[in-house]
């Protein structure tokens, strides 16, 4: 069963590392600044991200769920790859990254097909290798949300069709994982997985299920995908906004809430709401944002906090606060993120190995893959927020 991730800090001696910052080329830095980016960023986010590579790799361009690995499966579950896959996509965004930055970015992308499960209807990603490498897995529906947002940022980027065409499948998917049954509690809300063990409707369904149709629509005008993805979102507003302005996790069909307030499930519908805004230029949906966004700032307002939700989920409810900030300009976003990768950089990462240690035992690829896009998003300029998806 897979589960949530809480992550226990262990600060550790650290200080910014040097030579780590030396090894941008300075053709490459020069051009980054022209262009308003960080280059510090950008050398924290490659030093991280060559660390998956070096630590995680598990061959056939796939990775380890966590390193030192003492799993029994050989390869990551699909929704730690995805964010490493993201990562990949966020440095290929970096102004000079190049040709090699876009190069990676299409390893990654390769390698999701040992997840993809064409024999389904929907098709869409298992949650694990599927035959003949590994056993496969239930589908999830918000692992294949990631994938879908990851593919829609790719397309903005390159152009890419297949990726578009395969965004829409992966909708297709979520749509089927509607709840039809009017007489459940809080009916509606696309569940969480198609698992026998798991009858839960998430906001971490719905909010990137959300995100994901409105993205479609802005780009083919298929009102259908509006339609779906406002549904979505009401959903989620009806049924999982607690008073305080902050989301809760999921419903069971017993009407039971679990009311734990993840950071990531505040950053997907705080990023529907400016999605929607720009599909349908309704202020209403730019207000909830708005307001999500200021409640969340004031409850994650702490290193200790934030250490709680993890990198992954902090990774998530960050860049949405910059999808934000892409409409509705406020410092106060890129600086609360600025100030979790400083903190993170110089107190959990082994400067000797650029592994982050957030707690004892193994690195997570799926903590190192959320810290490394943190890194990398801070090297964007923020002319290039509306390419985020």
């Amino acid at each position: 069963m897979r589960k949530k991730i809480g992550i226990s800090t262990r600060l550790a001696a650290g200080v910014l590392a040097v030579a780590v910052l030396g090894s941008l080329n300075m053709t490459t830095a020069s051009a980054g600044e022209a262009a308003g980016t960080d280059p510090t960023a950008a050398a924290r986010a490659r030093a991280s991200y060559d660390a998956i590579n070096k630590y995680f790799d598990a061959g056939k361009g796939l990775l380890l769920e966590e390193y030192p690995n003492h799993q029994s499966n050989p390869y990551s579950y699909v929704w730690p790859y995805s964010q490493a896959a993201i990562a990949a996509e966020n440095l290929a965004g970096v102004p000079g990254a190049g040709r090699k930055g876009s190069a990676e970015a299409d390893r990654r992308l390769a390698a999701y097909e040992f997840y993809w499960n064409s024999g389904t209807t929907p098709t869409g990603y298992d949650s694990y290798v599927r035959p003949p490498n590994g056993q496969g897995g239930d589908k999830f529906y918000d692992d294949n949300e990631w994938i879908g947002l990851n593919l829609i940022q790719r397309f903005k980027r390159t152009g890419d069709r297949a990726a578009l065409a395969r965004a829409k499948e992966i909708f297709a998917l979520v749509v089927h994982g509607w709840d039809t049954d009017p007489t459940h509690p809080c009916a509606g809300g696309v569940y969480w997985t198609q698992a026998p063990w798991s009858q839960d409707r998430n906001t971490v369904s719905n909010g990137p299920g959300a995100e994901l149709g409105a993205h479609l629509y802005l780009l083919t005008r298929d009102k259908s995908y509006l339609t779906w993805a406002q549904r979505m979102y009401q959903w989620a507003q009806d049924c999982m906004l607690a008073p305080n302005g902050l989301y809760w996790d999921h419903i069971d069909l017993a009407g039971n809430i679990e009311k734990t307030q993840w950071s990531y499930n505040q950053g997907v519908m705080l990023g529907a709401g400016v999605l929607l805004f720009k599909a349908t230029g309704d202020l209403r949906y730019l207000r909830e944002a708005k307001s999500v966004a200021n409640a969340s700032l004031a409850f994650y307002n702490t290193p200790e906090i934030l250490a709680k939700n993890g990198a992954a989920f902090n990774s998530i409810w960050f860049k949405n606060l910059l999808i934000l900030d892409s409409v509705a300009p406020d410092p106060r976003y890129r600086k609360a993120m600025q100030s979790y990768a400083d903190y993170n950089w110089n107190t959990t990462r082994d400067p000797a190995t650029n592994l982050y240690k957030f707690r004892e035992g193994s690195v997570e690829l799926l903590q190192q893959s959320g810290i490394t896009q943190i890194h990398a998003l801070l090297a964007w300029p923020r002319s290039q927020y509306h390419l985020l998806a």
